[in-house]
C-alpha cells in the first residue's frame, strides 16, 4: 500500500513539473486579447502631414500590424501602408486625402482581430508647416562601413530634400560637413574619418522650406578592439570535462568569437564554432579521453570589428 501511495504522488509531481514545463514552452495565444487604440481618433482632422499612431500593449504579444489605407478598407483604391513593428507607437507622414486606419496584436503562433477602422482626414497646408519622417539608419547606429546610404520618407508637396551632415550638432551652419540638395529620398554618403556624426532632413519647394526633421547620430568606428588574453586553462594543460574556457575582459568589446579546433590546430572542431557569447568563459564539454582540443578567441566591438586573434592554446582531456 505504501509503494502504491509512494507511486502515485511520483507520478503526481511528474504530472505537474510536466504540466509548469509546457506552461514555460508554451507561447501563449492572444486571439481572445483585443487591441485598444488611442490616436488618432475616429474622425481625425489634421493639417499636419505626421500622423502619430498609438494603441495601448497586449500580454504576450511580440509585434503589431499596422495598416492604412485610403480612402477605407470597404472599397479600398491604395494600401497606403502595411508594416509589423514592435512598439506600440508609429509616426508616418500621409499626403492631404482621406484614410483609415486599424492594427492587430500578433505572436508567433496567435494574432487578434484587426481594430475596428478608424477615419483620418489630412487637410492640405504649407509645407512650412511639415517636417520629413527619417528612415534609415537608426538613431544612434554604429558602423565600421565607411559609405552608408541615407533614407528618409516623402512630403508631398516636397520638390527636393536638403541632406546635411555635421559633427558638431549644426552649431556653425556654415560648416557642417555635408549640405546637398537632391531630388530624391536616399543619398550615399563617405565618411571623412572615425567620429561621431549627426544628419537631418529638410523637404523644400520653389517657394518654401518645411522644418528640419529629428536629427540622428550615427558613430562610424573602423578601429578593432584590442587583443584577448587567455587565462585558462593553461597551455598543454590536462584537464576533465567540462572545460572552462575563459580569458579577460576586453573594455571595448561587446561579444566575443570562440574558435575551437581539433588536434590539427586548423580543422574547426564541429559546426557549432566559432561561437559568439558575450560573456569572457565558455564551457567546452565535447571530445573523449586522450584529445588534444586546441583554441582561441577574438574580440567584436558594437561596429562588429574584430580584433586580432589570442595566442592559440590546446588542452588535453584526462
Amino acid at each position: 500500500m505504501k509503494i502504491k501511495h509512494l507511486l502515485y504522488l511520483v507520478l503526481l509531481g511528474t504530472a505537474l513539473w510536466t504540466l509548469s514545463s509546457c506552461d514555460d514552452i508554451i507561447e501563449p495565444s492572444v486571439t481572445n486579447s483585443k487591441v485598444y487604440p488611442e490616436a488618432p481618433a475616429d474622425a481625425f482632422q489634421s493639417t499636419s502631414y505626421t500622423v502619430n499612431f498609438w494603441w495601448d500593449q497586449v500580454n504576450h504579444a511580440l509585434s503589431y500590424r499596422l495598416q492604412v489605407v485610403s480612402p477605407g478598407f470597404a472599397s479600398p483604391v491604395n494600401l497606403v501602408l502595411d508594416t509589423v513593428i514592435t512598439r506600440n507607437k508609429f509616426t508616418f507622414n500621409l499626403s492631404p486625402g482621406t484614410y483609415q486606419w486599424r492594427v492587430l496584436a500578433q505572436n508567433g503562433s496567435s494574432q487578434t482581430a484587426f481594430t475596428a477602422p478608424r477615419n483620418i482626414t489630412v487637410l492640405a497646408s504649407s509645407i512650412k508647416q511639415q517636417t520629413v519622417q527619417l528612415g534609415s539608419p537608426v538613431n544612434n547606429f554604429i558602423t565600421n562601413q565607411n559609405t552608408i546610404v541615407f533614407q528618409w520618407g516623402s512630403l508631398y508637396g516636397a520638390t527636393g530634400y536638403r541632406f546635411e551632415i555635421d559633427t558638431n550638432n549644426f552649431v556653425n551652419q556654415a560648416a557642417v560637413i555635408s549640405n546637398r540638395l537632391i531630388p530624391g529620398q536616399q543619398i550615399s554618403f563617405t565618411f571623412p574619418r572615425e567620429q561621431v556624426y549627426q544628419w537631418r532632413v529638410r523637404a523644400e519647394n520653389d517657394t518654401a522650406q518645411a522644418q528640419w526633421s529629428v536629427v540622428n547620430s550615427i558613430t562610424y568606428d573602423h578601429t578593432p578592439p584590442a587583443t584577448v588574453t587567455l587565462v585558462s586553462p593553461t597551455n598543454g594543460q590536462t584537464v576533465g570535462l567540462p572545460v572552462s574556457l575563459q580569458w579577460n575582459a576586453v573594455t571595448s568589446a561587446a561579444r566575443y568569437k570562440v574558435y575551437v579546433f581539433k588536434n590539427d590546430s586548423v580543422s574547426l572542431y564541429n559546426q557549432t564554432f566559432p561561437l559568439a557569447v558575450t560573456t569572457n568563459s565558455y564551457t567546452f564539454n565535447g571530445g573523449k579521453s586522450g584529445d588534444k582540443v586546441y583554441w582561441k578567441v577574438t574580440s567584436l566591438d558594437a561596429a562588429g570589428n574584430e580584433s586580432q586573434p589570442s595566442a592559440l592554446r590546446n588542452f588535453v582531456l584526462q
